[in-house]
């Protein structure tokens, strides 16, 4: 399945890189570096946009797999961290086909959102079989906010994602409130960091 109003994204993927790769992984993800697997782990990152984060990840020693589904986003991405190791799937979620394996850290930021309902109830069973076990974890950062004009997006609640984690068997292991890196007006964000539950 391809996310309605990925176009956009495809149109303004210039546009959108800048914006992405203008904030720093360390400053976007700070509260969640402490869960950081040890360097030499696999890492999944969903919606992987310009690969900032992806490239940060294989910076520290991890071996990532990017998954975006936007082409341009993914070319850009592959054009900005040539040297990065980062290996590119064109995958999308709630499915994330073309993946297999299991994952030390799947991290998604900025990327559930995206989804209605029922697609996140399929992409969490989906983000379960990813994990591995013991220990695995799964980051989810949840935006909240108005959403940009045509852009399909849900302000889901942060209680929602930890009851529906929760239910596939991943627990909440952090939950932290951070305003938004890009300075947007009465935009707001929430990090979850579960972990595998034993």
């Amino acid at each position: 399945m391809r996310v309605v109003g990925q176009e956009e994204y495809g149109v303004r993927a210039g546009e959108l890189a800048r914006a992405y790769e203008g904030v720093l992984f360390e400053d976007v993800h700070r509260e969640v570096l402490p869960h950081l697997p040890p360097p030499g782990a696999r890492v999944l990152d969903v919606g992987a946009g310009s690969g900032r984060d992806a490239a940060a990840l294989a910076g520290r020693g991890y071996r990532v797999v990017a998954v975006e589904p936007t082409d341009a986003l993914r070319d850009l991405g592959r054009e900005l961290h040539p040297e990065s190791g980062v290996q590119w799937v064109e995958a999308a979620l709630p499915e994330v086909g073309g993946v297999s394996g299991v994952f030390d850290l799947v991290l998604l930021s900025a990327v559930w959102m995206h989804l209605d309902e029922g697609e996140r109830r399929t992409g969490m069973a989906r983000l379960r079989e990813l994990v591995a076990e013991p220990g695995g974890k799964v980051v989810i950062t949840l935006r909240h906010g108005p959403p940009p004009e045509g852009r399909r997006m849900f302000d889901v609640p942060a209680d929602e994602t930890i009851a529906l984690a929760q239910e596939h068997g991943l627990a909440l292991v952090q939950r932290s409130g951070n305003p938004d890196r890009m300075s947007r007006p009465l935009v707001h964000w929430d990090a979850l960091v579960f972990e595998v539950a034993g």
